[in-house]
């Protein structure tokens, strides 16, 4: 019975919030919206009677480098009252920024800054935006399908120096020479 008020309530919210598409799946439920509405829908689906989804559980992020939008932000939010879930979807390209809803849920501080450090998305007005989970220094966001395996420099600790001391990577190859003839199709005589 709940999943069906949540049904209709979802499709009254269509009616009412600028959505660029809605999903559903079985029971999930996934809402695309434009990246600047995103603080005015949480809103809305945390405060309103009929949704009340007022637990954020998980901000997460996918990275499709060859997409317009390469960035993929996923809020999953949690009606107690209704005992559903709500995905939230927001497209972003790499040079957008989107706002930050840590002041409507506590936990959605520790997400953005994770989905700072990793794939390198700027949320705006965030009460501390910090790296998390890579070390000072650290260029580059990890998580990035273009990010090299190895990183970009490389720490060691030189003997000489009596220090670890870090240096750019190089990535050269030697040269092989490939013998293409497969080891079962051997030349009869």
């Amino acid at each position: 019975m709940n999943q069906y008020l949540v049904t209709k309530n979802i499709k009254n919210l269509v009616k009412l919030c600028p959505l660029e598409k809605l999903q559903v799946y079985g029971e999930d439920i996934t809402l695309v919206i434009k990246s600047h509405f995103i603080l005015d829908i949480l809103l809305f689906v945390k405060y309103h009677i009929p949704y009340q989804f007022d637990i954020l559980t998980c901000i997460s992020s996918t990275d499709y480098p060859t997409k317009k939008y390469r960035f993929e932000i996923i809020y999953e939010l949690l009606s107690i009252k209704y005992n559903t879930r709500l995905k939230i979807k927001v497209l972003l390209h790499e040079l957008m920024t989107i706002d930050s809803c840590d002041q409507l849920f506590l936990s959605a501080g520790w997400y953005e800054c994770e989905i700072w450090d990793m794939f390198g998305v700027f949320f705006k007005n965030h009460s501390h935006l910090k790296r998390i989970l890579t070390d000072y220094g650290f260029e580059g966001y990890p998580l990035r399908k273009d990010f090299p395996l190895s990183g970009f420099i490389e720490m060691k600790y030189n003997e000489t120096q009596k220090r670890v001391v870090s240096e750019a990577l190089e990535f050269g190859q030697e040269y092989r020479t490939f013998l293409f003839l497969s080891p079962w199709e051997q030349k009869v005589l």
